[in-house]
């Protein structure tokens, strides 16, 4: 049976691409499983449904190794576990050298071994630069007075009179928060930071 797997690392972005060359190369849209998370693991669902279901002599396709994972070290060892323990075949469709479904003999398997070694630290270098752009334009954002996070709440006007009957238990915190106006939560919320 040929397999797809697809990942792209947020729900927002899209996997057509990647889909439409596997169904391009005879994947049937069923046996294409996809994740919309991080690379940084292998702990994606439909990644470990694909590998529950898989048999030996299988084939399983990627657009890229870098959606099989973005970890140099576990890469490597995935894709040994993939087709050494399991037996199954793996065939990166935007590197042709990395296919085990070819050239099975000793020098095949050498080629693709250092193939994989080069492209899985591409990989995880390329998820180190973006960690690094975040935290630089991060940086940059908050020097240029940017916040991140929620805006600050609002203080209603009469806050402070029924948090002072709630603290003298007066009253109760849904009610003080029903006078303000507010949910309880922040009721209970505004009153830590004023405590403070």
């Amino acid at each position: 049976m040929i397999m797809g797997y697809a990942r792209v690392s947020a729900i927002d972005q899209h996997e057509d691409r990647q889909i439409r060359e596997m169904l391009a190369c005879g994947v049937k849209e069923e046996n294409i499983y996809l994740d919309k998370m991080s690379g940084k693991n292998f702990q994606r669902p439909a990644y470990k449904k694909m590998l529950q279901k898989v048999k030996r002599g299988d084939v399983i396709i990627l657009k890229s190794i870098d959606r099989l994972g973005r970890n140099y070290h576990q890469i490597q060892s995935e894709w040994k576990r993939i087709t050494r323990e399991l037996g199954v075949d793996i065939k990166v469709l935007d590197m042709p050298l990395l296919d085990t479904t070819k050239s099975k003999d000793l020098l095949g398997t050498f080629i693709s071994d250092i193939v994989l070694q080069m492209l899985s630290f591409v990989a995880e270098n390329e998820r180190t630069n973006i960690k690094q752009r975040q935290a630089e334009g991060i940086k940059i954002a908050r020097e240029k007075g940017t916040r991140f996070g929620r805006p600050p709440m609002e203080v209603p006007e009469n806050y402070l009179d029924y948090y002072l009957r709630w603290k003298k238990k007066e009253i109760s915190a849904k009610e003080g928060a029903e006078k303000c106006n507010i949910p309880v939560w922040a009721f209970y919320r505004i009153g830590k930071k004023l405590a403070k």
